[in-house]
C-alpha cells in the first residue's frame, strides 16, 4: 500500500442547501491532502444544486453528479463508488462536519494497524443542532474525552445486531474499497444503507474504533431517522420494511446461541415499533421469524 493512499469522499446531498457549504469546506480542509470528492446530488428540490455550482467555480478537478429522479442513498452512494478511484472511502452527508484531523487519524489507525483483515475505522462524534450548537457526544465520554464503554473490536458483529444508540457511530466510519467490492456496495433494495452494511461488513471484516471525537453529526427533525416512528407513512413503512428484511439477512448469517439471543432482543424491539406504527403484517413476519430462532436454540446448538 502507499504511503499516502487515496481517499474518496462520497458526498451526498438532498436539501442540504443550508448546510453544504460548511460541510464541503470541512472536506477541503482536512489536513490530508490526498483526497478525492464526489458530491452527488439526490435531486433536491431546494436550491442544492445552485449553490453547490457556485461553490465548484473554481474547483474544476472535483467531480459532481446531479441525479434527475430522487434515488435514495443507498443508490446515490452506489453511483460514487462506481467512480471513487480512492483505497479508502468516506460516505458523507452534506450536513456533517469532518473536523481537520478526521482523515488523518483514520488513515493512521489503517496504516499502523497489524490486522490484515481490518476493513472499516470509526470513531466518536458530537452530535449538533441546525445551528451547529453542541447537544452531546454520540458515545457518552468522562471527563478525559474518552469513551465511558470500552469498544471490543471483537465484539462489533454482535454489538450492531443488538441494535441500540451504543452500536456503531457509522457516520464516522472510513471503509476500504475491498469491503464494498466484496460486498457489492449498498443493497439498494432497502430505504437505509448503515445497518445491513455494518452487520455484512462485520461478519467478514474487523471493525477498529479511535476514541476521539473526529466529526460533527448534525441532528435534523426532518433526518431519516424520525421516520421510523412515524404511523401510516410510506417512508417509514419501507424503512420498517428494509429493518425486516436485513433482520431476515442477520437470521442466516448468525453461527452461535448468543447471536440468536442477541437477534431475539432487536425483533422484540421492531415488533413494539411496528405495532404502535399499525403495521401489523410486519409484526406477523417478525413473529414468525422469532419462532424459527427459537426452534434453532432448542434443536441446533
Amino acid at each position: 500500500m502507499e504511503k499516502f493512499p487515496l481517499i474518496s469522499v462520497v458526498c451526498l446531498c438532498y436539501n442540504h442547501a443550508e448546510f453544504i457549504v460548511e460541510s464541503l469546506d470541512s472536506v477541503l480542509s482536512q489536513h490530508y491532502s490526498s483526497i478525492e470528492i464526489i458530491i452527488i446530488d439526490d435531486c433536491s428540490t431546494d436550491n442544492s444544486v445552485s449553490v453547490i455550482e457556485t461553490w465548484l467555480l473554481d474547483k474544476p478537478e472535483i467531480t459532481f453528479i446531479k441525479n434527475s429522479q430522487n434515488l435514495g442513498n443507498t443508490k446515490a452512494f452506489n453511483l460514487g463508488l462506481k467512480i471513487a478511484k480512492g483505497d479508502y472511502l468516506i460516505d458523507f452527508a452534506t450536513d456533517d462536519i469532518l473536523l481537520p484531523n478526521c482523515i488523518t487519524k483514520q488513515v493512521e489507525k489503517f496504516l499502523s494497524s497489524t490486522n490484515k483483515n481490518l476493513g472499516i475505522v470509526y470513531a466518536n462524534a458530537s452530535l449538533i443542532d441546525e445551528k451547529g450548537n453542541f447537544i452531546e457526544p454520540f458515545f457518552k465520554v468522562d471527563r478525559n474525552g474518552k469513551v465511558l464503554h470500552k469498544r471490543e473490536s471483537s465484539d462489533e458483529y454482535l454489538r450492531i445486531i443488538t441494535g441500540g444508540h451504543e452500536a456503531l457511530c457509522s457516520v464516522t466510519a472510513m471503509v476500504k474499497k475491498e469491503v464494498y467490492e466484496k460486498l457489492n456496495g449498498y443493497d439498494e433494495n432497502l430505504a437505509y444503507e448503515d445497518l445491513d452494511f455494518w452487520i455484512r461488513a462485520s461478519r467478514i471484516y474487523q471493525i477498529d474504533f479511535i476514541d476521539e471525537i473526529l466529526f460533527q453529526k448534525r441532528v435534523l427533525q426532518n433526518s431519516l431517522g424520525t421516520n421510523f416512528h412515524r404511523k401510516k407513512s410510506p417512508l417509514s413503512r419501507k424503512i420498517n420494511l428494509s429493518t425486516y428484511l436485513i433482520i431476515k439477512k442477520v437470521y442466516c448469517l448468525n453461527r452461535t446461541r448468543e447471536e440468536d439471543k442477541a437477534i431475539l432482543k432487536r425483533i422484540h424491539y421492531e415488533m413494539i415499533l411496528n405495532f404502535k406504527n399499525a403495521y401489523y403484517w410486519l409484526v406477523l413476519k417478525l413473529i414468525v421469524i422469532e419462532l424459527k430462532i427459537r426452534l434453532r436454540l432448542l434443536y441446533k446448538y
